[in-house]
C-alpha cells in the first residue's frame, strides 16, 4: 500500500476513535424491539449481505459461529436491493450498533452513504469492497485473481478453444466486475491489470477463444434461468457457461439439461451453491471457484469486535484480510463439500436454545 493510502487509513483510525470519545464511547441506545448496542455492556454487531441467496446463508452460519466464538450478537440482515440495504443500514446506525460488515450493492454511488455510516459507527466491507469509502478493512477475496482462476477452469474444459458466454446477477457491484474482467483477461492471455474493463454487450475475441456475450439479471432467479435458455438458442455455437453468482451455475445447467446439451456445452460455476457442486460430483458441471462465505461471517464478527475494543492491529496495512479463493473439481468436490456441511452443523447446532 502506498504511503499516502497508510496515511488516509491512520486518519479513518483517529476519525472513528475521536467520534467514540465525543459520544461518550458508547452509540447511541436503538428502539425497544430491535438491535441495540451498549446495552448491559453488550457488544451488538451486524451483518449486512447483498441480497437473498443461498450463498449468505453459509455466510449466516459463520456469523453464529463468530457470535459464540467471540461473545458477541451480530444480526444478520438480507436486502433485497439497494434502496432496502440502504434504509436497513441507516435504521442500523440510529438503533446504535457498534460495528456493521456489509457487502456493498452498488459502491459506486453508495459511497457518501458509507462516509456516513463510517462517521457514526465501525465500518468494514465483506465479500464486495468500496474501496473509495472510509471503511476500514475489507475482507474477501482477490475477485479479479478469482476470476482468472475461473478462465483457468473454462481453458482446462475446452483446451482447444471455443465460445463463451458469461452469466452474473449485476455489473454494478465491484466484485462482479473484477470477476468478469478476471475470465475474460484469463481467456485473451492478458497480463495482470485490475483497472481494465470491457464493457458488456460486445464480443471479444482472442486466439483460442470468444466470449459471445455477458448477461445479467438483476439478482433474479427466474431472469436469470431465461437468460441461459436464450443464450443457448441464440448461439448454436456455443461451447461454454460461466456462471458468476451462486445461483447461476445451477441455472445455466438446468437450461442445458432441457436444451439436451450435456454433451456440447461446458459449464463453469462460481460459490458453492448445492446444486453447483452435485453438478461438479455428477460431472454436469466441469468445475466452480468457491469463495468461503462462512469464513467472511466468522472473521468479520472477530474483526468488528476487536475494532470496537479499540484494537486496530487486526487491520494490515493494505485494508485487505484476505479469504483465499480455490478451484473446486470432481476429485476433490466431495471433500470440501463435507467440510461445509460440518461447519455449518456445528454453527447451527451452538446456536439452537
Amino acid at each position: 500500500m502506498s504511503c499516502m493510502g497508510v496515511l488516509r487509513r491512520s486518519w479513518q483510525v483517529i476519525a472513528l476513535v475521536v467520534g467514540m470519545i465525543l459520544v461518550g464511547c458508547s452509540l447511541p441506545s436503538g428502539e425497544p424491539g430491535g438491535p441495540v448496542a451498549g446495552r448491559d455492556g453488550e457488544i451488538r454487531l451486524a451483518f449486512v449481505t447483498n441480497g437473498v441467496a443461498s450463498f449468505w446463508n453459509v455466510a449466516a452460519a459463520g456469523v453464529r459461529a463468530g457470535e459464540e466464538e467471540f461473545g458477541v450478537r451480530c444480526d444478520t440482515l438480507m436486502p433485497q436491493g439497494t434502496a432496502d440495504q440502504q434504509r436497513m443500514i441507516e435504521d442500523l446506525v440510529a438503533r446504535g450498533v457498534h460495528g456493521i460488515a456489509v457487502s456493498p450493492i452498488d459502491a459506486d454511488n453508495q459511497t457518501q452513504l458509507l462516509n456516513d455510516v463510517a462517521r457514526h459507527t465501525v465500518l468494514i466491507t465483506q465479500d464486495c469492497d468500496a474501496p473509495d469509502s472510509d471503511r476500514l478493512c475489507y475482507i474477501g477475496m482477490d475477485n479479479y485473481m478469482a476470476g482468472r482462476m475461473a478462465g483457468e477452469l473454462v481453458k482446462d474444459a475446452l483446451p482447444d478453444g471455443g465460445n463463451v458466454m458469461i452469466f452474473v446477477g449485476r455489473l454494478e457491484q465491484v466484485n462482479a466486475r473484477l470477476r468478469r474482467q478476471g475470465v475474460i483477461d484469463e481467456l485473451m492471455d492478458r497480463s495482470v491489470d485490475r483497472t481494465r474493463y470491457d464493457p458488456p454487450g460486445e464480443t471479444i475475441r482472442g486466439e483460442k477463444y470468444v466470449i459471445l456475450d455477458t448477461r445479467t439479471d438483476g439478482f433474479d432467479v427466474g431472469r436469470a434461468k431465461a437468460q441461459a435458455e436464450d443464450a443457448i438458442a441464440r448461439y448454436p455455437e456455443l461451447d461454454a457457461m460461466v456462471g458468476l453468482f451462486a445461483y447461476n451455475p445451477p441455472l445455466c445447467l438446468a437450461a442445458v439439461e432441457e436444451a439436451g446439451k450435456l454433451d456440447r456445452i461446458r459449464i463453469i460455476g462460481f460459490d458453492e451453491e448445492d446444486g453447483t457442486l452435485q453438478g461438479v460430483l455428477d460431472g454436469k458441471i466441469h468445475g466452480t471457484v468457491v469463495q468461503n462465505p462462512f469464513e467472511y461471517g466468522r472473521r468479520s464478527v472477530e474483526v468488528l469486535k476487536a475494532l470496537v475494543q479499540g484494537d486496530f492491529s487486526v487491520i494490515p496495512d493494505d485494508g485487505f484480510i484476505d479469504i483465499p479463493a480455490q478451484q473446486i473439481r470432481r476429485d476433490n468436490v466431495q471433500e470440501f463439500w463435507d467440510d461445509l456441511k460440518a461447519k455449518i452443523a456445528a454453527a447451527t447446532a451452538a446456536r439452537a436454545p
